[in-house]
């Protein structure tokens, strides 16, 4: 059995919420603030969040 990646997401804005998954099995709702790095990291789930067209977007 192998661990899951944590998953990454591209997003629009500097400002994202998450809570995990949409279920019972997520965690509490945070708030993060993507920085001048272009990416920032959920501290409970670690799921990954890039700005598009930022520094880290390697899709640019």
């Amino acid at each position: 059995m192998t661990a899951n990646a944590p998953e990454t997401k591209i997003v629009d804005t500097r400002k994202v919420a998450c809570n995990g998954d949409d279920d019972v099995l997520g965690h509490p709702r945070v708030y993060l603030t993507i920085g001048e790095n272009g990416e920032t990291i959920c501290p409970y789930c670690d799921k990954h969040f890039i700005l598009q067209g930022g520094p880290a977007d390697t899709a640019k």
